[in-house]
């Protein structure tokens, strides 16, 4: 009894109507035009402007988390929140590697990498969507599953530890090398087209190789993502809604934060403890339920424990001697 108690622990069982799930997609859909349409449209958001926005989507995250565990009570509530702080936490992990990608392009201009971001978002949510699906299923299916989800987070940390995943090389992409051979290309952009003519013939822009490259990326973080998450809540619908509210807004988190790259030094060890914790956390789950407090605040504490050697770190090679 011990050992099922511990498996299901995380596991609500709540029931969640198709109506329910109609109106959180209709919320997304709602945010993302809004986001895409909205913000920084005819002209180049400056940093006041990124922070407001950034902490307007945060805010917007923290109010349907509000409202969730009013209606779903604390422990639901809880685990939304712990996993919305885990998402949002790896999403800085994806605005440093979609930077090294759009400067390896030299995609020009913010107008031109935020459509592209915009669409990689929405890409990566309809990914995160079919995997959320497969990973709940192969759960509910098959217990061992769990495990297998654990080892590929202690993977995941050990690369990260020792920085395995910190050199993004876009040109060793395999899609990419096929879509050269395969695909006539010009060598300069066309405004946010994908394709355009040359000499009367339709040809792809370098454009096309970019999103072939993200997307591509978006899937090996959501191979990460997925499985984290999962360690935290078993419920679909708090897995896609901590996934959705933490990737909606992270054009204006880019912009925000693609110019201090150089200050996160920590980020990937930070990043490897919180996926260590997480994938133990998911090894022991026929021995010891870790209850969600104490997940919220190993994420929590990690992070601003990072955050704090950073900015230490950094603000003592840029103090002249």
């Amino acid at each position: 009894m011990f050992l099922a108690a511990a498996s299901e622990a995380d596991k609500l069982n709540l029931d969640i109507s198709l109506g329910t799930w109609a109106i959180l997609a209709g919320v997304i859909v709602f945010m993302l035009a809004f986001d895409l349409f909205v913000y920084a449209r005819g002209h180049t958001p400056g940093v006041r402007e990124n922070v407001i926005w950034s902490i307007g989507w945060i805010g917007v995250a923290l109010a349907f988390g509000a409202l969730f565990w009013a209606w779903q009570g604390p422990e639901a509530g809880s685990q939304y929140l712990a996993g919305y702080l885990l998402e949002r936490s790896l999403s800085l992990d994806n605005i440093f590697v979609f930077a090294v990608i759009l400067a390896y392009f030299a995609v020009p201009g913010e107008h031109v990498q935020g459509k592209v971001l915009a669409w990689g978002i929405i890409l990566a949510l309809v990914l995160r969507l079919i995997f959320i699906m497969l990973g709940a299923t192969l759960l509910d299916a098959f217990h061992l599953t769990f495990y297998v989800f654990g080892a590929i987070l202690l993977y995941t940390a050990w690369k990260l530890a020792r920085h395995d995943d910190t050199e993004v090389e876009p040109e060793n992409n395999p899609l990419l090398k096929q879509l050269r051979k395969r695909v006539t290309m010009t060598e300069d952009y066309d405004g946010d087209k994908l394709f355009t003519k040359v000499d009367g013939k339709r040809v792809a822009t370098p454009l096309l190789a970019v999103f072939i490259v993200i997307a591509s990326t978006d899937i090996l973080f959501a191979v990460d993502s997925i499985p984290a998450i999962f360690a935290i809540t078993q419920e679909p619908f708090i897995v896609f809604a901590a996934n959705a509210f933490a990737l909606v807004g992270l054009r204006a988190l880019y912009f925000l934060l693609v110019g201090l790259m150089d200050r996160f030094v920590y980020l990937t060890q930070g990043l490897a403890v919180i996926l260590a914790f997480i994938g133990v956390k998911m090894m022991l789950v026929d021995v010891w339920h870790v209850p969600i407090w104490l997940s919220l605040g190993v994420i929590a504490v990690t992070l601003a424990l990072t955050a704090i050697f950073s900015l230490r770190a950094t603000s003592k090679t840029s103090t002249p001697a």
